[in-house]
């Protein structure tokens, strides 16, 4: 009977998490309050720790985004990445790639990458590269710079004083671990992706759409010149003041809903799966990944799973190196930034497979899934 009153309790939580992440914006605060109020007033759990600091954070994060963009500041960066790549096409697959990373682990969100993926795929064509190969390593790479951002909702998650930061774990730690992981786990996926499917010329959806007139290599060329737009120059100013804070984060650094249902039911995870979990703590890497997949959203399912994982005993510097694996939504194509990738290529190269899970990203995104995870098992040692 217990038991099938907490996996009612847990499809509650997995239902409104998984419904509050596919509404966006507040939509997942907004039920996670209801998701308190059943747990609380109808099966009488406790009510769990209420993540202020996380709060503050993700608000001051958004915020200084915002301002970011509004002062032409984003223009700004992205004027550079667009020179910067323009000037090595022969390397796009590695430089395109490393680009949405550095924007995506500086600025804390996935979504900077929307300006850098057209960039990398007319760079693509025009070079006769197949773009799906830096557009797919790209797309996951952007995923990657949020498990590793000093500003970040998903850090700001783990660190918080509820979770690892009781434990003793500091922004310095998860830097140290998922960076230099995350980096070698990119150079990786793009040397394996620069060798996957055909070159761009023997492509035979590519071919149709030049036939159509879809697609014109001798005209292509100026889209470029149009994206690279003439920035305000007062905006460097505003990507000064924007890395100082981000900087002043990383210095100062040295859901509520997730909480309120393990804390309360701690003693019978712990009865039932502590002695596998903690014998075998990649299996725990597999739940965030799984967790991540349904859920949408990395900083959910930190605050989902990761009190489990510290209730369990598990390692605070193993739940560090497993941080990668809560990109795992990846897994179904239907993510802002891979729909938008798909689009953005031209040649039709970039696609998702008949059955839906074959598509473009699967590769990529394991590949840095799994050598991330090792690097960072191989740095914690060393800690």
């Amino acid at each position: 009977m217990a038991t099938a009153i907490i996996l009612l309790q847990f499809a509650v939580v997995l239902a409104l998490i998984f419904k509050g992440a596919r509404v966006g914006g507040i939509g997942l605060g907004i039920y996670g309050m209801v998701g308190v109020f059943i747990l609380v007033f109808i099966f009488g759990l406790k009510p769990g720790n209420l993540p202020i600091d996380v709060m503050l954070i993700i608000v001051s994060v958004i915020t200084a985004a915002a301002t970011l963009q509004a002062a032409g500041g984003l223009d700004y960066l992205v004027g550079l990445a667009a020179k910067f790549l323009r000037k090595h096409p022969t390397h796009i697959t590695y430089f395109g790639p490393l680009t949405t990373w550095l924007f995506c682990l500086v600025a804390g969100t996935a979504h900077t990458s929307y300006s850098l993926l057209p960039i990398i795929s007319e760079i693509a064509t025009n070079s006769k590269i197949r773009p799906e190969r830096p557009l797919s390593v790209a797309t996951i790479s952007a995923s990657l710079g949020i498990t590793g951002s000093p500003v970040s909702a998903a850090t700001a998650a783990v660190i918080s004083t509820d979770l690892l930061g009781g434990a003793g774990i500091e922004l310095k730690h998860i830097l140290i671990v998922c960076i230099p992981a995350s980096l070698i786990a990119i150079l990786v996926a793009a040397f394996v992706q620069n060798r996957i499917g055909k070159e761009l010329n023997e492509d035979e959806i590519y071919q149709e759409r030049v036939r159509q007139g879809i697609i014109n290599p001798e005209k292509d060329s100026k889209l470029i010149d149009n994206m690279i737009k003439n920035p305000d120059p007062h905006a460097k100013y505003a990507v000064m003041a924007f890395l100082l804070g981000v900087l002043l984060v990383v210095i100062f650094g040295s859901a509520w809903m997730g909480d309120t249902f393990f804390n309360g039911n701690l003693e019978f995870f712990k009865g039932h799966i502590a002695s596998i979990v903690t014998q075998y703590p990649f299996l725990f890497a597999i739940a965030l990944f799984i967790m991540a997949i349904m859920l949408f959203s990395q900083a959910a399912t930190v605050r989902t799973l990761y009190p489990l994982g510290i209730g369990l005993g598990i390692s605070p510097l193993a739940l560090i190196a497993m941080f990668p694996a809560v990109n795992g939504y990846f897994f179904l194509p239907n993510y802002p930034t891979t729909v938008a990738a798909i689009n953005f290529d031209r040649t039709g190269s970039t696609r998702i497979g008949r059955f839906v899970i074959n598509h473009s990203f699967q590769l990529a995104g394991f590949i840095t899934t799994f050598v991330s995870i090792g690097v960072g098992y191989i740095i914690i040692q060393f800690l």
